[in-house]
């Protein structure tokens, strides 16, 4: 009696080769997911690099554009220097005088810089690069006589108070509309520093420095274009004083009559403290408060770039034709 063999079982067969299928299935997925994780780190990292490069090299290009800016702002203190030095050299060096007629107090004009580049003989600027810079920078400027002003640092005399002087800053004030309390806190300030303990505040270099006193950004804001710190007792050059000015330091004198006076001016500078006083119609001591010349002035250079602005002013001291800048100070308007 023969015996058939036995028949596979195909069912199981079927079982473990699905089985099989399906743990490929998983292998795969599982190194598919792996390979997708690891793209996904390596795009990220790619990405953090490229992004981390991306803004060294913007760093760098606005670090790069500053230290042109600060160049050509050095460039515009040079040229004002040159300027003063000149007007002092062509004035009469036995009675000097300071007006606003003269080339230095003619305000540069907001102009694009390639203008400037154009008229250098050696073609600076006509690379594609710089060309294209140079009309996208704008440079003004302009030269302030410091001693049209009233000085604070006139405001001590030793280690007391100038009565005059604080007179004169009182009838400042009440001109401009700044509050008595304002002007207190200044002298009281000034008194407070020149003793030059250890609670004293340091004494201020700077008109904006006055707030180490007390004194509010509104009233600095109205008082800076009238009032100075210098490094001594200077007089007022009555050529270049404002109407407030010339109201405030002359002793008698109205806010018309100032007007008037600043009107003649425009027509005819005064060769002399004498045809000032002339002009006034009266006799008033002024030699040692008042002048028709200036030592100290400022200069201002504002360069507006595409992405800022920057502005750099400087404090330069006048010496017969010797020029010295006592301090420079910038920094960025936007």
């Amino acid at each position: 009696m023969k015996h058939s063999a036995p028949l596979p079982d195909t069912g199981k067969s079927q079982r473990t080769h699905s089985t099989l299928q399906r743990d490929n299935t998983k292998q795969r997925g599982a190194a598919l997911l792996a390979a997708m994780l690891t793209v996904a780190l390596v795009a990220t990292f790619a990405a953090g690099a490229l992004w981390q490069q991306w803004k060294s090299v913007e760093v760098e290009g606005a670090e790069r554009q500053r230290t042109q800016a600060r160049w050509l702002l050095t460039g515009a203190l040079d040229w004002a220097r040159v300027i003063l030095r000149e007007d002092a050299r062509a004035g009469d060096a036995n009675s000097p005088t300071d007006h606003l007629a003269e080339p230095w107090a003619v305000p540069l004009q907001e102009a694009r810089l390639s203008s400037f580049l154009a008229a250098l003989p050696d073609g600076t600027g006509n690379t594609v690069e710089e060309a294209k810079l140079a009309q996208q920078v704008l440079l003004s400027g302009q030269v302030n006589d410091l001693q049209g002003r009233l000085n604070v640092t006139n405001l001590l005399q030793g280690e007391q108070l100038d009565g005059k002087t604080v007179l004169a800053f009182e009838r400042l004030f009440d001109a401009l509309g700044v509050p008595p309390a304002q002007l207190s806190l200044l002298t009281q300030g000034l008194l407070t520093a020149q003793k030059q303990n250890s609670n004293s505040p340091v004494m201020p270099q700077r008109v904006g420095q006055l707030s180490w006193f007390g004194l509010t950004p509104q009233a600095l804001q109205t008082l800076s274009p009238h009032i100075t710190v210098l490094p001594n007792r200077t007089t007022v050059n009555v050529n270049t004083a404002s109407v407030q000015v010339l109201y405030a330091s002359v002793p008698g004198l109205s806010l018309s009559d100032a007007q008037r006076l600043v009107q003649q001016r425009e027509r005819q500078h005064w060769a002399s403290i004498d045809a000032f006083q002339k002009a006034l119609g009266r006799t008033v001591s002024l030699s040692d408060t008042h002048s028709v010349n200036t030592r100290y002035f400022e200069v201002l250079g504002r360069l507006r770039m595409p992405q800022t602005t920057l502005q750099e002013r400087s404090l330069v001291q006048r010496e017969g034709q010797d020029l010295k800048v006592l301090w420079r100070e910038s920094g960025s308007l936007q």
